[in-house]
């Protein structure tokens, strides 16, 4: 099938078909097919637990072109982002881990009182609040106005909108440009790609730097990690897949790194195909690296499905074998990735007593789907449960740290992916509880 020429931006559009949303090939090829799913952050409040939900396909499919693991625009971003129930400040090792990359990327790009920082999807102000010390002004983007609220009370100024072309002329034309511009896991939830990556590209000073934090495809399969598979999630990304993007809008990769986030991210760095700008050798390592998995070859991307399906029948396994033993089973966190895996294995209250969050908006509310209540941590020490399953697995090290205590009354840990485990703290090193990373 012919393509579009790469300094074309435009998706080729076949006929027929459901098209790839960043270079218009038809796709063919499934990915994985999660069955029906309520959207993820959709938590429902005590009057409506007894209403109908809506369900959307959660099917996923690659393109033999770009290598673009996506979804269809199931469910819009205004319906997804009109009351949006995650703030990222409640994740403690994320808002270090913010705090760490502002330093970092300020000494890099000598970032100073008379430069700019752009983050798109800024969320509650918890990356942006760490360059007000720096001295160094800021501008986040985001489009879910109960979150961009919080971030404005606390001083980071916000803009509350969605980021592409049209925004990025207006901002442009109020004479706004940045020297850097900052997209934290925002990448996977655009549908319109090739619309996000321009308004980028007409944001960005010529020899502005653009940062993009997202889970890495070669990670999400490696690590079995289908959880991270929801309808807000659009897209799931190689690096192989971001060169291309990257070249349909005139702009380069120019450094990457990987980091233990989400279970196993990129920090990709981008910069206008003219700048001066080298490309540092990581580049060239892991597009190499990518290629030697095959994610360069269609036939890769089969067998994931399989594999999903039995780690499905696994942890039904082990819920059934220990709720026959009368073992009581609560749930830690109540992320998206968590409603999913919920949804597509069918755990419901028959399993899971109770999940709690430390995000204060989910108290008294129900996971979607499944009707698990949610409740705060307080909770789990007044039920004493046998085991404590881990739903935001991502964060398990910080969780183990947090919870350790549980091994009192000898209750235990269950960590589904990305294979079922149970973890017993009162024989973990604490060497592990102690270490500070992100555990994938």
């Amino acid at each position: 099938m012919s393509m579009q020429p790469t300094n074309d931006p435009r998706p080729a559009r076949p006929q027929g078909g459901c098209q790839c949303r960043l270079c218009g090939a038809e796709l063919t090829h499934g990915f994985v097919d999660l069955g029906m799913s309520p959207p993820c952050e959709s938590f429902l409040p005590p009057d409506r637990v007894d209403a109908m939900e809506a369900y959307f396909p959660l099917r996923v499919m690659v393109c033999d072109q770009c290598f673009l693991v996506q979804l269809r625009e199931y469910v819009s971003p205004r319906a997804i982002f009109a009351e949006y129930a995650y703030f990222s400040s409640y994740a403690v090792s994320w808002v270090a881990h913010a705090k760490a990359y502002c330093e970092m990327i300020a000494r890099r790009l000598d970032l100073g009182s008379g430069s700019l920082v752009v983050e798109l999807a800024s969320n509650d102000g918890y990356l942006l609040q760490h360059f007000k010390p720096l001295g160094v002004p800021v501008l986040g983007v985001e489009p879910a106005a109960n979150v961009a609220a919080v971030a404005i009370d606390q001083g980071v100024p916000t803009r509350v909108d969605f980021f592409g072309v049209r925004l990025a002329e207006t901002l442009a034309a109020e004479g706004t440009a940045a020297d850097l511009i900052v997209g934290n896991n925002v990448l996977a939830q655009v549908p319109d790609l090739n619309d996000f990556v321009a308004g980028i590209t007409r944001l960005l000073k010529p020899e502005g730097v653009v940062t993009l934090e997202f889970p890495h495809l070669e990670r999400l399969m490696a690590g079995n990690q289908f959880d991270t598979i929801y309808h807000e999630h659009f897209s799931y990304f190689s690096l192989t897949t971001v060169e291309i993007m990257a070249a349909r809008h005139a702009l380069k990769v120019i450094d990457v790194e990987e980091l233990p986030t989400h279970g196993g991210s990129l920090r990709v760095y981008l910069a206008h195909a003219a700048s001066a700008r080298p490309v540092a050798p990581a580049v060239a390592a892991l597009l190499a690296r990518e290629e030697v998995l095959g994610l360069r070859r269609i036939d890769t991307y089969r067998g994931f499905s399989e594999r999903v399906r039995a780690t499905k029948r696994n942890i039904l396994s082990l819920l059934i074998r220990l709720k026959s033993e009368d073992k009581s089973i609560c749930g830690y966190g109540a992320p998206g990735k968590g409603n999913t895996l919920l949804n597509y294995c069918g755990i419901g209250t028959d399993f899971l007593d109770f999940t709690v969050d430390r995000n204060p908006y989910k108290h008294g509310r129900f996971t979607p789907g499944m009707r698990i209540p949610i409740l705060p941590v307080g909770a789990i020490e007044r039920a004493r449960p046998d085991y404590v399953f881990i739903l935001p697995w991502n964060l398990k090290t910080e969780i183990l740290r947090q919870m350790r205590h549980i091994a009192a009354w000898g209750g235990k840990f269950i960590v589904p992916i990305p294979d079922p485990a149970i973890l017993d703290p009162a024989v973990l090193d604490p060497a592990i509880l102690d270490h500070k990373e992100i555990s994938p």
